[in-house]
């Protein structure tokens, strides 16, 4: 059991809670590489024709997307409901694998429409056609996938020390509260209503 701080909902929140601070790190980006294939999993599937299983079978879309919206209504329900905690707050967890935590970093991003959507629908209006299509779509989606890994890498590693911060202050630490379930709880209404684009 530990008490160490950490930044993102549920799987962040474990990969950062861990018995010491090299071990929270560490944590933390074997959670973070699970996202990363989840990146590159859709980047291959939108090479494969992702479009197309979208546009041939729209409950495929429907389904992703209202995966996607019950998942971040249980994140805002677990910082929400009585006795939850803000995701800066140390709270007191069990070791976590690392094989659970990478597949906690893999499940977030697979079921997070808005990446299928963008390797799906984003990527292609960037591909030349008179080109070979693989290689272009295999660029796009690394710096894509690189960017995304530096900055939730970041967000990893200073987890602890901006835990530190806001523990000396309780009442930012209610209003984060208070605002991160809000806003995920928005997002999850937005996406649940959101319109398969053409």
């Amino acid at each position: 059991m530990s008490r160490v701080g950490c930044t993102k909902p549920d799987f962040m929140r474990q990969a950062v809670q861990s018995p010491t601070e090299n071990d929270s790190t560490r944590a933390g980006l074997i959670a973070l590489s699970g996202t990363a294939v989840g990146f590159l999993a859709y980047l291959l599937a939108a090479a494969s024709g992702l479009a197309a299983l979208f546009d041939a079978v729209p409950a495929a879309f429907i389904v992703i997307k209202v995966a996607g919206a019950l998942y971040l209504l249980y994140l805002a329900w677990q910082i929400l409901r009585p006795g939850g905690h803000s995701v800066f707050e140390r709270v007191d967890v069990p070791d976590v694998r690392p094989l659970r935590l990478f597949g906690m970093g893999l499940l977030t991003n697979l079921l997070n429409p808005k990446i299928a959507l963008l390797y799906a629908a984003l990527l292609p209006q960037f591909i030349n056609p008179h080109h070979e299509m693989w290689p272009q779509f295999l660029i796009l989606g690394s710096v894509q996938i690189i960017v995304g890994v530096l900055v939730n890498g970041a967000v990893v590693l200073t987890a602890g020390t901006l835990s530190e911060l806001l523990q000396r202050r309780p009442r930012v630490m209610t209003i984060q509260r208070w605002l991160s379930g809000t806003v995920l709880t928005g997002f999850a209404v937005k996406l649940a209503f959101e319109r398969q684009p053409a």
